[in-house]
């Protein structure tokens, strides 16, 4: 079998993509790759800009008619073809490439993805609803909702992301959301605090140690990723278990924040970090410290259904972080994996479970004004000067 054809179709379902916090639609990067046995393979290389589909196109001719069984030796010769290397960009590319040719090899054998990377430990992966909203009662609300839908974790992010620094109002919001919730949900679900790197070390610090009486499961992100030395200083402040990297892109930077033994869970990005064989090397990095490991996949239907095979297979895995949006199966041809009762099941398809429906790509082209404004500290300038902290 040979690769005859490397593709990626940027699309849009045109939806909000978190509801919650009223994201702009995003913009997903589709990866298809042909065979000259008529398998196709099927990958995400999502990461935000459109620019991306580029590289993949770039470096699919570096192995079209190449054996798509030799993924490794495949991701190696692209990983090392360019002196720079290893960036957010480029790890996409390669990322929505491998788990194509992982979605060939199933299905040209017969078996789901996770029987190539070992076998599979577990038949249910454990996942969480979300416990967000604009006030306390609200959030407490809402998360008693997914308590009847079955979840037994939830995340929340209670957090003002407005201007550089957290006002007293916010970070007492934030403090009786969470106590709202717990006081709502009780000790027996797990409650996950996400930051999304808002708070400095201080803020950090002082929010956590006031939180630690609700029992957080982790404090996420609580300051910006790219400073280890910062979250180390988080970490030895509080005794909340924190969790990280969901924007960490390379495995010597995980080296060095595992090392450092500060963190209870990572959350490697099964795109940003380069694909699947990457996830597996990461989570042995994680497992050799004692650490858990929650993939994160947060994008399209196939980065979805590639974390859970992961998922499956891994003997350090805490939680799974990526639902399936409403408009997956519109987009997709087969069924996908199901939530109940706080699990999903792990597919059992040959290849990665599902493919992507040509016509829905189609009929769904990119959004002009994709966005993830304004969380996380991205707001364009004409809305930053307007929230500028009191």
């Amino acid at each position: 079998m040979k690769i005859t054809k490397i593709s990626a179709i940027p699309a849009s379902p045109g939806t909000t993509a978190h509801p919650m916090f009223n994201f702009p639609p995003w913009n997903y990067v589709f990866v298809k790759v042909e065979t000259d046995e008529g398998i196709v393979g099927w990958g995400d290389a999502t990461c935000g800009p459109v620019a991306v589909a580029s590289l993949v196109e770039e470096y699919g001719g570096m192995i079209v008619g190449e054996d798509p069984f030799r993924i490794e030796e495949l991701w190696q010769t692209i990983h090392h073809r360019y002196f720079t290397r290893g960036g957010p960009i480029q790890n996409s590319a390669q990322a929505g490439i491998e788990m194509a040719l992982y979605d060939i090899k199933g299905k040209a054998l017969g078996v789901p993805v996770y029987e190539l990377l070992g076998g599979k430990m577990r038949d249910l992966i454990w996942t969480y609803g979300r416990w967000d909203g604009p006030s306390p009662e609200s959030a407490a609300e809402f998360a008693l909702s997914q308590l009847e839908r079955g979840f037994t974790a939830l995340k929340g992010d209670p957090f003002d992301h407005r201007g550089l620094f957290i006002s007293y109002e916010a970070e007492k919001k934030a403090i009786d959301t969470l106590a709202a919730v717990r006081d709502a949900v009780g000790f027996e679900v797990e409650l996950l605090v996400e930051v999304h790197g808002r708070l400095t070390p201080a803020e950090a610090i002082r929010i956590g140690n006031e939180m630690e009486q609700y029992r957080p499961f982790v404090y996420e992100e609580p300051v910006p990723f790219e400073n280890i030395d910062a979250m180390e200083q988080v970490a030895r402040g509080t005794n909340i278990p924190i969790a990280t990297g969901e924007r960490i892109y390379s495995p010597f930077t995980y080296f060095d924040l595992l090392q450092r033994q500060i963190v209870a869970m990572i959350q490697p990005d099964m795109i940003q970090t380069g694909g699947i064989g990457q996830m597996k090397r990461i989570a042995a990095l994680a497992e050799a410290q004692y650490v858990g490991v929650q993939p994160h996949a947060i994008h399209g239907p196939m980065e979805v259904l590639a974390a859970l095979h992961v998922d499956a297979s891994i003997p350090n895995f805490k939680i799974h972080e990526g639902g399936m949006r409403p408009w997956f199966q519109d987009a997709c041809i087969g069924a996908l994996p199901t939530h109940k009762d706080g699990f999903y099941s792990v597919p059992e398809a040959p290849g990665l479970g599902a493919a992507i429906d040509e016509d829905w790509l189609a009929a769904h082209p990119p959004h002009p004004e994709p966005g993830w404004a304004p969380l996380l500290g991205t707001m364009p300038s004409k809305q930053f000067s307007k929230v500028a902290s009191p």
